[in-house]
């Protein structure tokens, strides 16, 4: 359900801070948590494998030291979790240049 221009300017003079700061403040809040999210995903792959990175699971992996499946489906998913923390990353350096 969208907020009305009207209820963001009137929290924004509740709270004392401009239209302006409570979008970008609200904005990296939300990039924050879902970055922390992604990485606690990050890291719960990495460590059902007790591997450091991508690269030691996929080469792990080709060694044989660990089943193909479902460890070649985990290591895709981990390299795309890894793609979005950087896209995050880049949008949180976008957010704090333009506030």
């Amino acid at each position: 359900m969208p907020i009305s221009k009207d209820a963001i300017k009137k929290i924004a003079e509740d709270i004392g801070v401009s239209v302006d700061e409570l979008t970008a403040s609200g904005l990296l809040a939300f990039l924050h948590e879902k970055r922390r999210k992604v990485i606690l995903e990050r890291l719960e792959i990495l460590d059902r494998y007790d591997v450091a990175s991508a690269v030691e699971l996929e080469n792990r992996i080709r060694n044989g030291e660990i089943d193909e499946h479902p460890a070649w489906d985990d290591l895709i998913l981990l390299e795309n979790l890894e793609a979005a923390i950087a896209v995050i990353d880049e949008d949180i350096k976008t957010v704090q240049k333009s506030a």
